[in-house]
């Protein structure tokens, strides 16, 4: 029988054989890299950040910074790397300086995760135009486009314009959906739900789309969380370095001199 002291070194053993990392993601990643960090030999703490900060990409910089500035856990543990479940995301990232190394995904945003590579979700868009993607996790965590959200966006200006200005604004809010033709689900195979894919069919005929099914894969993201970080696929930034989107190849971010 193993004594206090015995469990104590036995732990410090499995500690060091691991590396110790916190995991900074969108809420609409949360099953996932719930199920990577799950697989993982890492020691993984996942923060999940609010959906939708990438709609103000100097709000995201912000929250990011709070969070990569974080160099131990709650016991002051040190952390070995913090890796982030975004991509360049509306250059949310490009400006952060981390204080111990830090790890991004090569992909413009979460759909590379989702698809499993920065090369698979370049070819898909390329030949075809005009996607609005879908998975488990955007539609559990925002309203899609689809009747539920154009209800919902009606019912809320009808009580606060009347019927008339409603409509209008309507008409308005909606012409952004005329770039759009294509209703794409990601379905990871580890993580499948009949409901989810037919509320995509469902949002897809109500706006006129065409529904495609794409299975994802969690090779990226479980490669981000296990520490396999090859130069093509991730950013690795050190201290004094800063995140830059890089234009001038397919490597998307960079890190330069901070």
């Amino acid at each position: 029988m193993l004594d206090f002291h015995d469990k104590l070194t036995q732990g410090h053993r499995i500690e060091k054989s691991s590396k110790r990392i916190l995991c900074v993601t969108c809420r609409v990643l949360q099953r996932e890299v719930y199920l990577c960090a799950s697989r993982s030999p890492n020691i993984v703490d996942v923060v999940l950040m609010p959906q939708g900060l990438h709609n103000d990409p100097n709000v995201l910089r912000d929250e990011l910074t709070k969070q990569i500035s974080r160099t131990s856990d709650e016991q002051g543990n040190t952390y070995d790397a913090v890796v982030l479940g975004y991509g360049l995301c509306s250059n949310g990232v490009v400006g952060l300086e981390p204080e111990i190394p830090l790890v991004i995904p090569r992909g413009h945003d979460c759909v590379t995760l989702l698809l499993g590579s920065k090369d698979r979700y370049r070819d898909h868009f390329d030949s075809h135009r005009g996607i609005y993607w879908y998975s488990r996790g955007w539609i559990e965590h925002c309203l899609m486009p689809g009747k539920e959200r154009y209800e919902f966006t009606y019912n809320r200006y009808l009580e606060k314009y009347g019927e008339e200005n409603a409509k209008f604004l309507m008409e308005v809010e909606e012409t952004w959906m005329n770039e759009y033709s294509i209703a794409a689900y990601i379905e990871w195979p580890e993580l499948p739900s009949e409901k989810f894919k037919d509320f995509t069919k469902d949002c897809a005929k109500y706006l006129n789309w065409e529904f495609q099914q794409l299975q994802g894969s969690s090779q990226l993201l479980q490669d981000l969380v296990d520490g396999n970080w090859n130069e093509d696929d991730f950013l690795a930034a050190e201290p004094g370095q800063m995140i830059d989107q890089d234009l001038t190849n397919s490597g998307i971010i960079t890190a330069v001199d901070a």
